[in-house]
């Protein structure tokens, strides 16, 4: 397996253990289970925010754990420890053997994990020095003040992290991964006339800090951010009503992330929780319309190379054409429903179990130009970036704030208009789709998404799509 020296380094030689001898304590922990697993994490991470002119915090952290699953049927037994020791693991094997009481299965066939690497081995935080962050901080600051007077406020952050993993299986099977993790945020609060309006942007990936601390990119960032707080500061009321309303490309494919995507994870349609259940084979959007998760993009923030399962990593079409396709599943949702794993089984941390969960989620390109899409649109918006939303799962609503939206006025845009919030259902919704465009785009890589009280990195992406009779909450009298 790639990565497998530096792992072993890390989870057996520095704790004086035996390779040999944690396989022997795993299958004898996990006998007569139907699935489960060690799963080993070392993690660093480190965060810098700048605020007001000045360095508000600065943290680095190291984590290291581990955590034991026994699956029987669809019970679970899980127990977890921050100090790897061969007493600990003996503990752990005591707690998962209480879910097995009267259970008498077989251990399924475990993945057979990656071929390789997504993204590079280095470690993000230990090649750029500390000072040169808190400069790149520092320089955002001054930029931004400098190329507008408006500038009131700048906010900047830089987050990184370094995860190994390792992940051991009753039939002795071992996978490895690591992955980097950075992230660059700024956000600007302009005032203008006695109104005050802000912006942000991101840019992130499984990459090094490289990138970020370039001069054109994080420039790029802050003139992003500084253009938003622009449009706000013009904008006007939203109007509100049943309208056609186009989503510009990228970003905005987080509402197909909430509003769809969730829907298709395994345990949801396992637990017939889900607006999709049991819909495999029927037309549940318009024609068109193809929705696919694909961990295997190199470098981008939802990626992995495997799961936290050690399934290898993959791409699972979800929507085909408007018909239905599959669901996204872990190990144990898919045996509980004849299935296939698709390499989605994820967690936080050591001390959380796997889930189904998105890796990067978005929709295919159609053929539409998009200012043919905008000049289709007698009178609808134009929304471009979204902030929070909410969903409920089972029944597909959503309701999505739209933080920079426009008027569409006889096939051109219009003014920027402000407190737009999207209504509908997820389900019903990609019903409407009447126009994709051929301008595919995945976010800038920002984005996190939580689950039971879980957070993994995810990315999002569409094309321009045009939606017609969706509901539009305004703030227009």
């Amino acid at each position: 397996m790639p990565h497998s020296a530096t792992t072993e380094d890390l989870f057996f030689h520095r704790a004086g253990l035996d390779a040999g001898r944690v396989e022997r304590i795993v299958a004898d922990g996990l006998q007569g289970c139907d699935d489960g697993e060690l799963f080993l994490e070392y993690r660093q991470s480190e965060g810098i925010a700048l605020d007001d002119g000045r360095i508000k915090s600065a943290s680095f952290d190291t984590a290291q754990g581990f955590g034991l699953r026994g699956v029987c049927g669809e019970a679970t037994g899980y127990a977890f420890g921050t100090t790897l020791s061969e007493q600990s693991l003996l503990r752990a094997c005591d707690t998962v053997r209480a879910v097995r009481s009267g259970h008498a299965g077989h251990m399924s066939l475990g993945p057979t994990g990656g071929e390789g690497s997504l993204y590079t081995d280095l470690n993000p935080l230990a090649l750029v020095p500390f000072e040169t962050k808190v400069e790149l901080l520092e320089n955002i600051n001054a930029y931004a003040r400098g190329k507008d007077s408006r500038v009131a406020q700048v906010m900047a952050s830089i987050l990184g992290s370094w995860q190994a993993v390792r992940i051991i299986r009753a039939d002795g099977r071992h996978a490895s991964d690591i992955r980097p993790l950075v992230r660059l945020n700024v956000s600007v609060m302009m005032t203008d006339k006695g109104r005050t309006e802000t912006g942000g942007h991101g840019m992130g990936g499984r990459v090094t800090y490289d990138g970020l601390i370039s001069e054109s990119h994080w420039q790029a960032a802050v003139d992003e951010a500084i253009r938003q707080a622009s449009v706000n500061l013009e904008s006007i009321p939203a109007p509100a009503g049943d309208m056609t309303v186009v989503l510009g490309p990228g970003w905005p494919g987080v509402l197909l992330h909430e509003a769809v995507g969730h829907g298709l994870e395994g345990d949801f349609n396992r637990k017939g929780t889900s607006a999709f259940s049991g819909r495999i084979g029927e037309r549940v959007a318009a024609k068109g319309v193809t929705v696919v998760d694909d961990g295997t993009l190199r470098d981008r923030r939802g990626s992995i190379s495997i799961d936290d399962e050690g399934t290898a990593s993959g791409r699972t079409v979800l929507i085909e054409d408007g018909i239905l396709k599959g669901y996204l599943f872990d190990r144990l949702n898919a045996r509980l429903m004849d299935a296939r794993p698709t390499g989605n089984g994820r967690r936080q941390s050591y001390a959380h179990q796997p889930l189904p969960r998105m890796t990067n989620t978005f929709m295919l390109a159609g053929d539409k130009q998009p200012e043919e899409i905008l000049s289709s649109v007698k009178k609808g918006l134009y929304a471009v970036n979204f902030g929070g939303g909410q969903v409920d799962i089972t029944s597909g609503k959503f309701v999505f704030s739209a933080t920079e939206a426009y008027l569409i006025e006889d096939g051109k845009l219009g003014p920027a208009v402000k407190g737009a919030t999207l209504i509908g259902n997820g389900p019903d919704a990609l019903t409407r789709v009447s126009m994709i465009g051929n301008d595919l785009k995945l976010d800038t890589g920002v984005g996190t998404c939580g689950k039971d009280g879980q957070g993994v990195a995810v990315g999002v992406g569409q094309p321009t799509m045009r939606i017609d009779g969706l509901t539009v909450g305004g703030t227009a009298v």
